[in-house]
């Protein structure tokens, strides 16, 4: 009883660790956000420019908006697409404000354990509740006792290197004056001077990929001399441009169709099967290495969009079961695999799924997908209705799991910013926003619909 007496600690107060306390509210349950930035969002902010895929009736979560309710606080147009940071100012802020001091910030979680049992020590383990480390912006060190652990700090972070292996590519790290690891914001003067008739490699296939290849070629029909070289790993097929007019997720579809046009307008050309293995300095300028041996024609700047990764070693003292190759949960992992499925192809999934070797420790939203670009915002927020139902023991909630999700493309990456009635993109960081997807109970071993 003692042990529950604690709160559950979320570390992250983005779209879904703020949907997970308000889960939290309406259980009965005290909820702790921690956030390492110092308004909530932090991370969405940091894509404030892009547009999401999909509109304010598909982004806020039911349990929020319960608690958000009384405050006056109405969901703005349902049919329209927020950017990041109307997501962030308009809904995301006023409800970690309305859950209080229930969300901390300037806290960064540096480890999690169990109290007086380090990773390897069996003995009372689950009887144990966590010890969660955290660093205040002063500097400070604290700790905080908590009855279970939901982690839902994203993959923002950690944006994946330009080296094919996996690895910064040879010389990489030295030429970070020239890299972006972002969709660049063209509407900031600094940020577009940084590209105005310069050569720009993109490295990427995803809709982050699309997204700057389609306001490069924007910029290339305003600014003479801008030229982007679309950096491809593989070949050019029937898939590279996405879903197209086939995606469920019109906007997604529409994204990967400008970026197509952006190639045969001759704003951008590809280069295929190339696979980095160096970056060389060319005076002021960057000449890419292929691993054939391959030497492209020198470029001004590079913006590098291969994905995100979890960081885990704030967690290195719990017992996480995790993919070999997804580091996603080892349940989970199977369901979400980019070389089998796109976001419509995805199970549905909870608590379940989401457990780990060490009870009452759960990985959420983008960060329980470890790698895999595939998912969406409103998957997230089923997750944590999931996870919140089993830790107040309303199992059969927790069980009763399923939705429909938009079939075709792939999802990752950050969006197009554009006219607000015309292209939208996905949310940050692999992140595809909410779909126009139906909730509907039933059993979770049920396939989903075609």
């Amino acid at each position: 009883m003692e042990k529950h007496n604690r709160p559950v600690v979320i570390v992250g107060a983005g779209p879904v660790g703020l949907a997970a306390a308000a889960h939290l509210v309406e259980r009965g349950i005290e909820p702790l956000v921690l956030e390492a930035g110092a308004s909530a969002a932090t991370a969405v902010r940091e894509w404030a420019h892009v547009r999401l895929f999909s509109p304010w009736a598909e982004v806020t979560d039911p349990a929020a908006e319960k608690l958000l309710a009384p405050t006056g606080w109405t969901r703005p147009d349902g049919t329209t697409y927020p950017t990041g940071g109307d997501w962030a100012e308009r809904y995301l802020q006023p409800l970690a404000d309305v859950l209080g001091d229930k969300v901390r910030y300037g806290a960064t979680v540096t480890g999690v354990a169990r109290a007086g049992r380090d990773r390897i020590v069996d003995s009372g383990r689950e009887e144990q509740p966590f010890t969660v480390q955290i660093e205040t912006a002063d500097g400070g060190e604290e700790r905080i006792t908590a009855r279970a652990v939901i982690d839902a700090s994203g993959t923002w972070s950690v944006p994946g290197p330009m080296g094919a292996c996996g690895l910064p590519a040879r010389g990489e790290k030295s030429a970070c004056d020239h890299l972006a690891y972002r969709v660049p914001d063209l509407k900031d003067p600094a940020v577009r001077a940084r590209y105005a008739g310069r050569r720009t490699a993109v490295v990427g296939s995803g809709a982050s990929a699309f997204t700057a290849l389609a306001l490069l070629a924007d910029l290339a029909g305003e600014e003479a001399g801008t030229h982007a070289v679309w950096i491809l790993r593989r070949g050019i097929g029937d898939a590279t441009y996405g879903g197209g007019e086939a995606d469920q997720l019109p906007a997604r579809g529409a994204l990967g169709l400008r970026a197509k046009a952006a190639v045969e307008k001759g704003h951008a050309s590809a280069v295929t099967g190339f696979r980095t293995e160096a970056v060389e300095r060319d005076g002021d300028r960057l000449v890419l290495v292929a691993e054939d041996g391959r030497r492209l024609d020198a470029v001004d700047e590079v913006i590098v969009l291969t994905g995100f990764r979890p960081d885990l070693s704030f967690l290195s003292e719990l017992r996480l079961g995790l993919d070999e190759r997804l580091q996603a949960p080892t349940a989970l992992a199977p369901l979400i695999d980019p070389n089998a499925h796109s976001c419509g192809t995805v199970y549905p999934h909870g608590v379940k799924e989401l457990s780990h070797p060490e009870q009452d420790v759960y990985l959420v939203g983008m960060k329980s997908y470890g790698r895999a670009p595939t998912f969406l915002a409103m998957t997230g927020y089923e997750q944590v209705r999931s996870i919140t139902a089993a830790l107040a023991g309303d199992h059969e909630a927790a069980e009763r799991v399923e939705l429909t999700l938009p079939e075709t493309g792939v999802c990752g990456g950050a969006g197009l910013f554009d006219e607000p009635d015309t292209a939208q993109g996905d949310e940050g960081g692999g992140c595809c926003a909410a779909p126009a997807t139906l909730q509907i109970g039933g059993s979770r071993t049920s396939p989903l619909p075609s």
